[in-house]
């Protein structure tokens, strides 16, 4: 399909089911993308995966926990033996906690950082290998407006955004020339499944979006289309770098 954005590309989305993960998906397909689409919830992944195949993009499944490097090499050798290359890799998968330092449990901590951030470190490691035979790859990692800007709560989450910030960052020098860039995503108060209960609640009164200067939340289609631009050889020149999706909420 040419003329297409991602027309040839493999792209690897972990995350898939959530809100920003599938909008991003769909738009990658169609864009051209043939993608395999991951994340910890089967019932959902298949149901997305048939939604997108129904659409006429090639499209493959597979569960994973990013927090098991095992797990993580048997989706690569997914991404191997059906496509034989990998052009994108993008790193959503996350999960959220609230509480700050004295609350955080020392059990949801571990769990925020495996997901978060081991998750996000054996992500690159497992799928860096495909990514340097392609000569012209892109990895986004999804931090946070949390992984810029302290808020005085969810300390195991701020941490863990803050870690993939800097972690890009390290990468994107590794790999630079070696063609694969690297770069964080940061979303600021967005529409989606994890945050949802909250909007419900406190509504357009909720603090970060009476702080945001366009005064709503975000929609996980927004990312989406920042996710394309950073995945796609119109950002060939953009490496290291935080592309913040936040409504200005981090301008001030």
């Amino acid at each position: 399909m040419p003329g297409l954005r991602l027309d040839g590309k493999v792209a690897l989305i972990t995350g898939a089911t959530g809100g920003i993960g599938a909008a991003t998906a769909q738009l990658f397909a169609r864009e051209g993308a043939r993608l395999v689409v991951a994340d910890i919830r089967r019932e959902r992944l298949t149901a997305l995966t048939r939604e997108i195949a129904e659409t006429g993009a090639e499209v493959v499944s597979a569960c994973l926990d990013v927090s098991s490097a095992q797990q993580w090499d048997e989706v690569i050798t997914i991404v191997r033996e059906r496509f034989g290359r990998l052009d994108v890799l993008v790193n959503v998968a996350g999960v959220l906690d609230w509480p700050g330092i004295e609350d955080t449990e020392e059990e949801a901590w571990n769990r925020v950082i495996d997901v978060n951030q081991k998750g996000t470190w054996l992500g690159m490691k497992a799928a860096m290998p495909l990514l340097r035979a392609t000569g012209n790859a892109s990895v986004i990692n999804t931090s946070s407006v949390l992984g810029l800007v302290g808020s005085g709560a969810a300390a195991a989450y701020q941490a863990s955004k803050g870690a993939v910030r800097l972690l890009s960052k390290t990468a994107a020098v590794e790999y630079a020339r070696q063609g694969v860039r690297v770069n964080s995503l940061h979303p600021g108060v967005i529409a989606t499944p994890m945050i949802q209960d909250l909007l419900d609640e406190q509504g357009d009164q909720q603090p970060d979006i009476v702080r945001t200067p366009m005064r709503r939340a975000g929609r996980a289609d927004e990312v989406a289309s920042a996710m394309l631009f950073l995945a796609g050889d119109e950002s060939s020149f953009v490496t290291g770098t935080e592309l913040v999706v936040d409504g200005g909420l981090t301008a001030y």
